[in-house]
């Protein structure tokens, strides 16, 4: 649990607090007339990006380890929001970075939200597809199937649409 809550503050304080802070000096840009409703979205979305990081991370501590590439878990995580996508940290974390582009008004930021999502997607293409099949072999490939990397299903897909069992806590698959 320690080492979860390290990763969570270490890279939740770098990329979302530290990075944009020496992007935007946190100052305030009005682009437009009327930004403020911008910067109201800028707000919800960093909420909304805040939810299932924090989810998720409580989720792979619940499976014994943590989301930290080289520390998995034991277990194969597929509950709360890793049944509507696979990478629901990232893309939390680019909805935070997106909803603070609106808040700062400051296009460094988005520019910032676009490398980070190309980063992760050739982290996740290159290293972790490949070590979590691997690692977790056809139930990783049957989940990998079903849900899609990133853009969220409607439906929460479960375990036991392809026959397997699943307890909630992940320990199924």
């Amino acid at each position: 649990m320690i080492t979860s809550a390290a990763w969570f503050v270490l890279t939740g304080g770098v990329g979302a607090v530290l990075v944009p802070w020496w992007l935007t000096g946190w100052r305030l840009r009005r682009p437009l007339p009327y930004w403020s409703v911008a910067e109201a979205v800028g707000i919800l979305l960093i909420v909304a990006g805040l939810i299932p990081a924090v989810h998720v991370f409580v989720q792979f501590v619940r499976a014994g380890g943590t989301p930290m590439p080289g520390a998995m878990t034991g277990r194969l995580v597929v509950t709360g929001f890793n049944r509507h996508v696979r990478n629901p940290i990232y893309l939390a974390a680019i909805t935070i970075f997106v909803g603070e582009a609106l808040l700062f008004g400051q296009l460094s930021m988005l520019l910032y939200a676009i490398a980070v999502w190309v980063g992760a997607a050739a982290f996740v293409r290159w290293y972790e597809e490949p070590a979590l099949a691997a690692r977790f072999g056809a139930h990783y490939e049957a989940y990998r199937r079903a849900v899609p990397a990133w853009r969220p299903r409607l439906c929460p897909w479960t375990p036991d649409d392809l026959g397997t069992r699943d307890d909630g806590t992940g320990a199924g698959i």
